[in-house]
C-alpha cells in the first residue's frame, strides 16, 4: 500500500515539476480559493463500510453516504444553505448531524446567536428527525452527540437547556435512536456546563460553572449520590475533562500541571497518579464506547498522535506511513481499529480526504477539499524562527509566492485569530489565494498562541495590543534583514483578533504597514469587554480581562490599544470587512472605526456582508471578502 500511494506521489511531484517548467505560472482565479470547501466534513461508520460526506456546490450544502469499497452513492440528502457543524455515526444504522443557524428565537427572550439542532438521519426508514423533538421545552443542542451501544441497540446522548419551573438547566438526554425516542438522562443542577457519559450510557460526571463567582466543580456519580471530585477557582489550570480510558471513570488534565492526564475512581473517590503527559494534547475517543485511546497533539511544528494501546499505535504508524511527506490527521476510525479515514494535506497538492483498509491494505483518496485546486495553485510554505525585541523566540509561517525569487518581495502579515489558537503548517486557504497574487505572506505565533506550552501562552496576558502586536512588526523586521522581503512594501490582514492586529497596525504601530483589512475586527475595547461581559459569563469575562490587562470596562488600559481611539494616528488607508450576522464580534464594531475614521479625515471602505457569521460559513459572502481584500491590497501596494 505505501508504495503504491508513494509511487503516485513522486510521479504526480515530476509532473508537476516539468509542467511548472514548460510555462509561467499562471495565477488561479480567486474562487479557486475562496468559495466553500468541496469537502466540509467527512465521518467513517462503525464497521468501516461507509462514509458520510457532507459536500458543498456554491451555495449548497449535501450530504451524501458513500460505500467505503468502492465509493458507489448510497444516499444523499440535500441540505440547502443549512450550516453542517458536523458528522456522527451511532451504530451502522444512524447518522447524526448538528447543524446550527444564526437568529433569534420566537418567543423566547434571547439575542440573535447561533443556535444548534441535531438531526438523527435513519438508514433504514430514510426518515430524518431532530432529536430532541418530544423532549419538552429545550432551547437548543449543545456539543457533538455522543454515540453510545446499549443492549446492542443504538442510542445517542446530547444535552440541551431544559426549562424547568421558568429556569432553563444544561441537562442530558438519552436518544433510542430505533425507537424515535428521548427522554430526559439527567437534570442538570443550576451551574451545569457539561456531562460525561460512561461508555455503558450512564451519567457518569457534569461540571459546573458559577458565572457570579467563576467557582468550578467537577462531580462524580456513584450509584445514585454525587460527590465532588476537584473544584478549583483557578480556571487557568484547567485543559481537558471527560470519559477516560475504561470507559467508566472520568479523566481531568490539570489541577496540578495543565499537561498531566489524570483518572478518578468514583469507588475509591481517590485521583490516580498523572497516566499520560503532552503539551495541549487533545483527547482521541474510541467511536463506539467513547473511551479515551490516544492523544493528538502539535509541538511546534510536529503533530504528533500517541495512542496507549500498542496495536494502535502500530496501525496509526502504518496509515502515516503510506503518505510520506504529507501531514496526516486523524478524521474517524472504525470500531475495530483497522479503518481509517484521514485529512492529508500535501504541499504539492493541498488537502484531501483519504481511506485506508490496514487488513485489505488498501488505501485511495476520498475526494479533495478543494476540488479546482492544482499542484501549480499550491504555494510552498517554509517554517521560521526569530526573536522578539525582548529576546522571546518565536515561529511562525512564510508562504512564498509560486515561480518568484524570495528576494524583495511584498508581504502581507496575516495574523490569525483566537488570539488563543495558533497558525500550524499546510494549507491555509486565504494564505494561498494572497501568494497566488504574487505576495509572501507571513503568519507569525505571536505570544499568547497556544501549542508552544503554558509558559508561552500566559507570556501573552496583559499584551493585547502591546507585545502581542509588536512580534508581528519584529517579523517583519527579521524578513527584511534576510532579504526576503521589500520593508517599504508590507500590508496587514486579518479576520477577528487578527483584524483587531491589522487595525492596530494601523494605529498603534505606526510606519510598518501600506494598508490594512480588518475583517470581523474589534475597534472598540471599551464597548467590546461592555458587550461581552452583558451576554456571557465570568470565564470569559476572565479570559478578556487576563488578555487584555484591564478589570473593568472603563480601565484605562483599555483606551491605550483600542485603535478606535487612536484614530488620528492612522496613516495607511484602511479597509473594514464584517458580516451583518457575527454574534461573536458584533457589526457595530466596524461601523464605530468607519465612523471614527471618517470623522478624522482618514482613508477607510466599509464593505458589509450580508447574512454571513463570524466564521464565514457561506460561500457567496466569503468570495466577496477575498475579492475586496485583495482589491484593496493590490491598489494600495502593487505586487508587481
Amino acid at each position: 500500500m505505501g508504495g503504491l500511494v508513494t509511487r503516485i506521489g513522486l510521479w504526480s511531484a515530476a509532473l508537476a515539476v516539468l509542467l511548472l517548467a514548460a510555462a509561467p505560472a499562471v495565477a488561479a482565479p480567486l474562487e479557486v480559493y475562496g468559495k466553500l470547501p468541496s469537502i466540509e466534513q467527512a465521518a467513517l461508520s462503525p464497521d468501516g463500510s461507509l462514509i458520510a460526506v457532507a459536500m458543498t456546490d456554491g451555495e449548497a450544502r449535501s450530504i451524501t453516504i458513500i460505500r467505503a469499497r468502492d465509493k458507489s452513492p448510497v444516499v444523499t440528502l440535500k441540505a440547502g444553505d443549512t450550516k453542517v457543524r458536523s458528522l456522527v455515526w451511532a451504530g451502522q444504522g444512524h447518522l447524526l448531524i448538528t447543524s446550527s443557524v444564526t437568529t433569534s428565537l420566537e418567543d423566547v427572550i434571547a439575542p440573535v446567536r447561533e443556535w444548534y439542532s441535531v438531526f438523527d438521519y435513519n438508514l433504514k426508514t430514510g426518515a430524518l428527525r431532530n432529536v430532541l423533538s418530544d423532549a419538552g421545552w429545550t432551547l437548543t443542542a449543545g456539543g457533538n452527540p455522543e454515540p453510545r451501544t446499549i443492549g446492542g441497540e443504538p442510542f445517542a446522548f446530547v444535552t440541551a437547556n431544559y426549562f424547568v419551573s421558568g429556569y432553563g438547566r444544561i441537562s442530558l438526554f438519552k436518544v433510542d435512536l430505533d425507537h424515535d425516542k428521548t427522554t430526559l438522562a439527567s437534570l442538570g443542577w443550576p451551574n451545569t456546563r457539561q456531562w460525561v457519559v460512561s461508555a455503558s450510557g450512564e451519567a457518569l460526571a457534569e461540571n459546573e460553572f458559577d458565572m457570579r463567582t467563576g467557582h468550578w466543580v467537577l462531580k462524580v456519580r456513584r450509584g445514585n449520590d454525587w460527590s465532588q471530585a476537584f473544584a478549583t477557582d483557578d480556571d487557568d489550570t484547567l485543559g481537558w475533562f471527560g470519559l477516560s480510558r475504561d470507559g467508566q471513570s472520568v479523566m481531568l488534565s490539570g489541577g496540578d500541571g495543565r499537561d498531566a492526564f489524570r483518572e478518578f475512581d468514583a469507588n475509591t473517590q481517590k485521583w490516580g497518579e498523572p497516566f499520560a503527559t503532552m503539551p495541549e494534547g487533545v483527547p482521541i475517543d474510541d467511536p463506539v464506547t467513547g473511551a479515551l485511546i490516544g492523544l493528538d497533539a502539535l509541538n511546534g511544528d510536529e503533530r504528533a498522535y500517541r495512542f496507549f494501546a500498542p496495536a494502535d499505535q502500530a496501525a496509526w504508524n502504518a496509515v502515516v506511513k503510506a503518505f510520506p511527506d504529507q501531514t496526516v490527521e486523524l478524521a474517524s476510525l472504525s470500531a475495530d481499529h483497522r479503518k481509517w479515514l484521514v485529512w492529508v494535506d500535501s504541499p504539492i497538492d493541498g488537502p484531501a480526504y483519504a481511506f485506508v483498509d490496514l487488513d485489505a491494505h488498501k488505501a485511495y483518496f476520498v475526494g479533495t477539499v478543494f476540488d479546482d485546486l492544482t499542484a501549480q495553485d499550491v504555494s510552498p510554505v517554509r517554517p521560521i524562527t526569530f526573536k522578539a525585541a525582548d529576546g522571546l523566540a518565536l515561529s511562525g509561517y512564510l508562504t512564498l509566492p509560486k515561480g518568484r525569487e524570495p528576494k524583495n518581495l511584498p508581504l502581507i502579515v496575516f495574523p490569525h485569530d483566537g488570539p488563543s489558537t495558533r497558525n500550524t503548517p499546510g494549507f491555509n486557504w486565504w494564505a494561498q489565494a494572497m501568494a497566488s497574487r504574487g505576495y509572501a505572506v507571513l503568519q507569525v505565533n505571536y505570544r499568547g498562541s497556544k501549542g508552544f506550552g503554558w509558559d508561552f501562552q500566559r507570556a501573552g496576558f496583559g499584551e493585547w495590543g502591546r507585545k502581542m502586536q509588536t512580534d508581528l512588526s519584529d517579523g517583519v523586521r527579521y524578513l527584511a534583514s534576510q532579504g526576503t522581503i521589500d520593508s517599504k512594501r508590507i500590508c496587514i490582514v486579518g479576520r477577528a483578533y487578527g483584524g483587531y492586529a491589522a487595525l492596530a497596525g494601523a494605529t498603534l504601530d505606526p510606519g510598518v504597514y501600506r494598508c490594512a483589512v480588518s475583517v470581523s475586527g474589534i475597534a472598540d475595547l471599551h464597548g467590546f469587554v461592555a458587550w461581552s461581559r452583558d451576554r456571557s459569563d465570568v470565564w470569559v469575562q476572565r479570559y478578556w480581562d487576563r488578555l487584555m490587562g484591564a478589570k473593568t470596562t472603563g480601565d484605562p488600559r483599555l483606551g491605550e490599544v483600542s485603535p478606535a481611539d487612536h484614530v488620528t494616528s492612522a496613516t495607511p488607508p484602511i479597509l473594514l470587512i464584517h458580516g451583518k450576522d457575527d454574534t461573536v464580534v458584533p457589526f457595530a464594531q466596524s461601523q464605530i472605526m468607519a465612523d471614527a475614521l471618517r470623522r478624522a479625515g482618514k482613508s477607510v471602505d466599509l464593505v458589509v456582508m450580508k447574512h454571513e457569521d463570524h466564521w464565514l460559513s457561506r460561500g457567496e459572502t466569503r468570495l466577496q471578502m477575498l475579492k475586496a481584500t485583495m482589491d484593496f491590497v493590490e491598489k494600495n501596494n502593487p505586487p508587481g
